[in-house]
């Protein structure tokens, strides 16, 4: 069995070999700040993206999205404002998106993609 730290890197690298093909520029992924990390930070059309990936094995338990509360997303706002301080970058438009993912058995099952998911 995948470990669950691993399984996440797999659905992590699923959907960013995903934004590389729909034109995304992957600038970082698993940037982390104190306990606080966002899975992918990605440049789309003039546009600085923050991306929190869930890969789950089923939605038995609830749809991967659903697991993004408010808690998840305070922490994901508060993180890229860290990065944007750090970086000292500074860009007009910022989103916010979800990208859920089921894998079952290396394939994956359903696959999607929220854009402005929260601020």
């Amino acid at each position: 069995m995948i470990k669950k730290r691993d399984f996440g890197n797999i659905g992590e690298e699923y959907a960013a070999a995903y934004l590389v093909n729909q034109g995304y520029t992957i600038l970082f992924q698993n940037w982390t700040v104190g306990h606080k990390e966002i899975d992918i930070i990605a440049l789309h059309q003039h546009i600085l993206v923050f991306i929190e990936v869930k890969t789950r094995r089923s939605s038995k338990f609830g749809n991967p999205e659903e697991s993004v509360n408010d808690k998840k997303a305070q922490a994901v706002v508060e993180a890229a404002q860290q990065f944007m301080a750090k970086t000292e970058l500074t860009y007009k438009d910022i989103r916010f998106d979800i990208i859920a993912i089921i894998l079952n058995q290396g394939q994956v099952k359903d696959f999607l993609h929220i854009q402005d998911a929260f601020y």
